[in-house]
């Protein structure tokens, strides 16, 4: 049963996270912490920080992780396979369409409507993992006096070394480790 839930789930974030990895962290959130309870926020957090560090595809990365964590490697190979049948299907599908009917205005009007939809999804994940990051819950809290700094601090540090000096990303998230150990000590 346990394997049948995880390809499904997993199957549905494949399907339906369109716009790649940080687009699909909304999804994968409601169906590992919400609908099947198998990670707790922080344990989500944590597998996102991960997926996002480690070579590849954020939910193909995460399924592998939270496949390994519910049942092991056969959970891992069930929910890396549903995670991934579905885009191979649909990128296909779409190739064929997209090279057969390319210079159609419709074809074009669908894809600039997609675009803010995905920008949305982005955006939910990332205010999602700030909030939890800063406050270390999932909502706001109603009083703010439970923020945490050195969060804050390194988010504000990486986010102006990254917009204002270009430094490339990997830099930034193995500075931002040292950071977070260094503050850690005090």
């Amino acid at each position: 049963m346990i394997f049948t839930e995880l390809f499904w789930s997993f199957f549905q974030i494949g399907l339906f996270s369109i716009g790649g990895g940080y687009a699909a962290m909304p999804l994968i959130q409601h169906q590992v912490v919400d609908v099947h309870p198998w990670l707790t926020m922080s344990q989500f957090a944590d597998i996102m920080t991960i997926a996002e560090m480690t070579p590849g595809p954020i939910a193909v990365n995460s399924a592998t992780f939270v496949g390994i964590q519910v049942a092991g490697i056969p959970g891992a190979i069930i929910a890396t396979l549903g995670c991934i049948l579905p885009s191979c299907i649909i990128v296909m599908t779409l190739a064929y369409v997209y090279y057969r009917f390319r210079k159609l205005s419709m074809v074009q009007g669908v894809l600039a409507g997609l675009r803010p939809a995905v920008v949305a999804m982005i955006a939910s994940a990332g205010i999602s993992l700030l909030i939890l990051s800063f406050f270390g819950q999932r909502s706001l809290p109603e009083n703010l006096n439970g923020i945490n700094y050195r969060s804050v601090f390194i988010f504000a540090a990486g986010f102006l070394v990254l917009r204002k000096w270009k430094v490339n990303p990997v830099y930034v998230m193995i500075g931002a480790g040292v950071l977070g150990i260094v503050l850690s000590l005090f």
